[in-house]
């Protein structure tokens, strides 16, 4: 499929030439490719991906494509007969990393970053390898038991104490459903094997959230069967943070109208500011009310790695259940979510049903069978790539990588804070830093409706206007209804000279844009 444009500009080792013969299982074999091939195929790959990484800065981070483009390139009927292994790899360079957003890519600061790193790529390889499937101890020993070893090292390392348990999941949206299911278990309601449907004994079962928590925490009480308007979002302060006033009165409110308070999901490191919620004083709340206290660090989490900066976490040790995602700050490719949990017997009742064909015949031992904890069956090894990239960089590595984040972020704050021409719009507790562009001839005004709508639309341009040098990818958010840009660091090739040139072109582009 790689035109002859592209062929180009391919390495002489990738030409479709080279790897241009069929394997003769290809040809009418009822077997896999030929262990001869695919070394010398995989060879080809690492190359690839070697010098994909190594040349990712030169790329353009977002594709300039229009939507449908890339779908008019590709056939609409899939292939009859067999195609060389090399005319496929030529069309990872020649088509796809040309118009792929590169996540890779040290300027990268949209969202929250997810970075594949040597050592953990290398160790999904070797997982794909093994094909492994560790829903049962006895369908994976390796694979059970390696999770429990990578769980125990991420619990310590951010200074959790052993009463924490867990498992690792797909994302963060997965974790918190099946801590919130658990909780609905806790909470008495048996609705794993009688549902809630037709059952007017129970009052309308309600999880508290800020408004500023993850839309995945309504997501859940959608997907189990809760509803979103059981999750109840509480008012925040100034600095985003949830407000225990506010919390205290729904849950009076609640309970007065016969409702059921179930959970409370507490957020330190928010989506859009990175706020952090007062857990001591919620974990006061639930404790006092016997409800289900759950901890959404899915990124800032990681901070908690640097013991100087725990500061933040305090409290999260009284939680129920923390998720905290390796694939956001821990350079761990996509997926990997770590679940932990002081209540692990409420998680497996959530969710535990073992018909004849998985029962384990054969071992009196008990065993982890890691599919009693989460609605599928099915579940990836996760835990090898983070067993390979917390053995290569150690915790120590780990730590320093983020703590050089977080000063990226400070040092961009005091630069914003020092323009008279932008301002900051959010603390920064770890390494997003939330700015827009105010001229300072407005300053006072901008609460004023035409004002906000010009410095709304004002800003949007300068975000786009960034991003279409190709050098930097920011992401955006509304504050208080103010649209608001978000500067993530967070990605393992992000340097400072990174960071310096992302607020280079915002006050370059500002200045041209002009107020």
């Amino acid at each position: 499929m790689t035109q002859g444009a592209d062929r180009a500009r391919l390495p002489a080792w990738l030409d479709p030439a080279g790897l241009d013969g069929l394997d003769p299982a290809q040809l009418g074999g009822l077997g896999d490719m030929s262990p001869g091939q695919f070394r010398a195929a995989a060879h080809a790959t690492v190359d690839l991906l070697a010098d994909y990484l190594e040349q990712v800065e030169d790329f353009a981070i977002l594709p300039r494509v229009e939507p449908g483009a890339l779908r008019a390139r590709l056939p609409a009927e899939p292939p009859e007969d067999p195609e060389p292994i090399g005319a496929i790899l030529a069309d990872v360079p020649g088509l796809v990393e040309p118009n792929a957003t590169h996540w890779q890519h040290p300027g990268f600061m949209a969202y929250f970053a997810t970075t594949s790193s040597g050592p953990g790529i290398l160790g999904e390889f070797v997982t794909a390898a093994l094909g492994q499937n560790p829903m049962l101890w006895r369908t994976s020993p390796v694979g059970t038991e390696l999770e429990q070893v990578v769980v125990g090292w991420l619990r310590r390392a951010l200074g959790l104490p052993d009463a924490f348990d867990g498992l690792l999941t797909d994302t963060a949206s997965t974790s918190s459903l099946i801590a919130i299911a658990a909780a609905r278990e806790a909470a008495g309601l048996d609705a794993a094997a009688r549902g809630l449907a037709g059952r007017p004994e129970i009052g309308a079962p309600v999880v508290y959230a800020s408004e500023e928590a993850h839309s995945s925490i309504e997501k859940a009480c959608m997907t189990l069967g809760l509803g979103r308007s059981a999750c109840r979002r509480i008012a925040t302060d100034d600095a985003y943070a949830m407000r225990v006033d506010a919390l205290e009165a729904a849950l009076a409110a609640d309970r007065a109208a016969g409702r059921t308070p179930i959970a409370i999901v507490a957020t330190i490191g928010t989506t859009s500011s990175t706020a952090v919620d007062p857990v001591p004083r919620i974990a006061e709340i639930a404790a006092r009310e016997a409800l289900w206290l759950h901890v959404d660090a899915a990124y800032g989490g990681a901070a908690a790695l640097v013991p100087e900066r725990r500061g933040l976490f305090a409290g999260w040790e009284r939680a129920d259940s923390i998720v905290v995602n390796p694939h956001k700050w821990f350079f761990t490719p996509l997926d990997a979510s770590l679940l932990l949990s002081r209540r692990m017997p409420s998680l497996r009742a959530a969710f535990s049903l073992v018909p004849e064909y998985l029962r384990t015949l054969d071992h009196e031992t008990p065993v982890h069978d890691f599919n009693e904890y989460q609605p599928q069956l099915g579940r990836r090894m996760r835990a090898l790539k983070l067993w390979f990239l917390i053995r290569y960089f150690g915790v120590d590595g780990l730590r320093r990588r983020v703590d050089a984040h977080c000063r990226l972020a400070e040092q961009l704050a005091a630069d914003v804070d020092a323009d008279q021409d932008f301002e900051r719009l959010a603390p920064v507790q770890f390494s997003t830093v939330c700015l827009r562009w105010r001229p300072a001839k407005l300053t006072g005004r901008e609460e004023e409706p035409d004002v906000r709508a010009r410095l709304d639309a004002a800003n949007e341009r300068l975000m786009a206007a960034v991003n279409a040098t190709g050098e930097v990818f920011l992401s955006h958010t509304r504050l208080r209804d103010r649209f608001t840009i978000r500067v993530a660091i967070g990605n393992l090739r992000t340097e400072p000279r990174h960071v310096a040139r992302a607020w280079a072109l915002l006050q370059a582009e500002a200045a041209r844009l002009g107020p």
